[in-house]
């Protein structure tokens, strides 16, 4: 057994993963991704008033909020046969579109940022020449000399205490950090700042959803805020909305592409092969037709060959998750049958490790999906891929100039540092669309049109789902009724398709793909590993290991 470095937990996430990472001559040789905890939802809905079920899902994360009650009545609405009318369909488009400038907001400052920018180093910057560059590479609405010497100050304070807060307990003076001391005071300035805008930023669900996380408003049929369509409400919309893409376009875009030209290699590392989307923000009735961003699968990264995605096409496979033996299934047929004698990682029993996995070979609570056989990367870059391939006029324009200022290529895109940069672009042209949406709300109820809910009757039986593409990836709810009630109901969820585990045929998950390669200059500090896992924003509480084989030698490490 070689050396195990077990950093426990890796915070900046939400839920329980579990990766090991073995590593040889300084590089990621194999790794296993393995998800901690059991949910259970489906087993809790069977039996249920299908109504009940966008009530429940939403449940599954604290983060991910209006997601899944988007995608469970969506099920729902198909398995009854109801078409939302189109007050529905913008609002619910606007309350996306809120729910991806906010997340990806946070995820580029709060989650993934500390894994580029070393918060000590800011200590040495000048605060003179950090005003200059922030002058010369963003429209920020602060800055100067004395703004950055506060911030500064505001560092120091925490450091001279030996309390850094939310800084604490890092990896810093990593020689894998290659920002400027200037460029890390700017960078944690505006970290700080985006605490505040993302404060702001979550009130627009609060408008049309009746509060977050969890919104109220969604029903099967249509949604319930029939009485905020007035102009008051909809105009604060619009005010928090400008004031959360005005830092998009000035200072998140311009952060992003900051980090990156220090950070160039890293198009290089970290990347995978196959790319699903399913697509969302319809402009109409007609799917997939309809959507803003498009649905399409890309394989074995031919971006000029994308092909028409088929929920039909997906299966689960449970070889090596914590379920009773099985074969892979389509969701609608799916199981959710958890395994209660099986040996599963507990604290202090790391005797029972097997380089990632139990005597059984099962190491995950996490199922394996795939399409048509394939392990496929879901996400921001997947979507990216997927509208330029297809030749998106808009996603082309942004990728062409962020590849320019860069003076990257375009293969660049299949890494960590890609799927990075396609979070914030994607963030940016969702944000623009947003104005065209709330005009058009604004135009239907100066015409009198505030119809937001279409009555329908339950049947007898049915099925159908519920696709939709969200901030982490492609989700997909499927549910069957019989005698009114939800006899069966499965989801497959982003994090599922990027970090579950190897499947029948043994291939690796997208993050275990991604991780093979990685460099990692210190196993004790291995922040590498923890720049690929955060650049898919995992939507589950993580604990890293990494096995070196130079030693039997076991570190256990604690970081922000």
């Amino acid at each position: 057994m070689g050396k195990r470095i077990i950093v426990d937990p890796i915070t900046r996430i939400e839920g329980h993963l579990r990766i090991e990472v073995e590593v040889e001559g300084g590089k990621v040789k194999n790794a296993w991704s393995s998800g901690q905890m059991f949910r259970g939802i489906e087993m809790i809905l069977k039996g249920r008033d299908p109504r009940d079920a966008p009530h429940f899902v939403q449940r599954s994360c604290g983060v991910c909020t209006y997601t899944h009650a988007l995608s469970s009545v969506r099920a729902v609405e198909a398995a009854v046969g109801v078409r939302i009318p189109d007050n529905a369909r913008i609002i619910r488009n606007l309350l996306h579109g809120a729910q991806f400038q906010h997340d990806h907001i946070v995820h580029f400052y709060h989650l993934h940022a500390l894994d580029w920018v070393d918060v000590i180093s800011a200590l040495k910057a000048d605060p003179a020449k950090t005003a200059k560059i922030s002058e010369n590479i963003s429209n920020a609405p602060w800055g100067g000399t004395a703004y950055y010497r506060d911030v500064q100050q505001r560092i120091r304070t925490f450091a001279d205490s030996g309390q850094l807060g939310p800084f604490n307990n890092a990896y810093w003076g990593h020689p894998a950090y290659k920002l400027p001391p200037e460029e890390n005071l700017m960078a944690v300035a505006h970290y700080l700042e985006a605490l505040r805008l993302q404060a702001k930023a979550v009130k627009m669900h609060a408008i049309f959803g009746g509060k977050n996380p969890h919104l109220q408003s969604l029903a099967v049929g249509g949604i319930t805020s029939v009485r905020d369509l007035v102009p008051d409400r909809i105009f604060q919309f619009l005010h928090i909305w400008k004031e959360t893409q005005k830092f998009i376009r000035d200072v998140y875009i311009p952060d992003l592409l900051m980090v990156a030209s220090f950070y160039k290699d890293w198009g290089a590392i970290g990347g995978t092969s196959n790319f699903l989307c399913w697509g969302d923000l319809p402009t109409g009735d007609k799917e997939p037709e309809s959507l803003m961003l498009p649905r399409g699968i890309i394989k074995n990264r031919k971006i000029g060959d994308v092909k028409m995605a088929y929920q039909e096409k997906v299966a689960e496979h449970i070889r090596h998750a914590w379920y009773k033996k099985d074969e892979p299934r389509h969701p609608f047929e799916g199981k959710t049958e958890p395994l209660e004698e099986e040996v599963r990682y507990e604290p202090g029993g790391e005797r029972k490790l097997f380089f990632g996995q139990t005597k059984t070979g099962k190491y995950s609570w996490l199922k394996a999906p795939r399409y048509e056989g394939e392990p496929c990367e879901v996400g921001p870059l997947a979507r990216v891929l997927v509208a330029y391939g297809k030749g998106d006029k808009t996603f082309k324009a942004v990728v062409t100039d962020t590849l320019s200022k860069l003076n990257v290529p375009v293969d660049a895109l299949f890494s960590t540092l890609g799927r990075t940069a396609a979070r914030g672009l994607e963030t940016l042209v969702i944000g623009n669309a947003m104005e065209g949406w709330i005009m058009e709300l604004v135009e239907n109820v100066r015409n009198g049109d505030t119809k937001t809910y279409e009555s329908w009757k339950m049947p007898d039986k049915g099925m159908g789902y519920g696709l939709n593409d969200v901030a982490r990836g492609a989700l997909g709810h499927w549910i069957e009724i019989e005698d009114k009630k939800i006899k069966n109901y499965q989801y497959v969820v982003p994090s599922t398709w990027n970090l579950g585990p190897r499947c029948e045929a043994g291939k690796l998950g997208p993050v275990e793909q991604a991780l093979i390669g990685t460099p990692v200059a210190d196993p004790e500090k291995p922040v590498e590993v923890l720049r690929t896992v955060h650049s898919f924003d995992p939507c589950i509480a993580c604990a890293v290991h990494m096995i070196d084989p130079d030693s039997n030698e076991v570190y256990k490490i604690r970081v922000v």
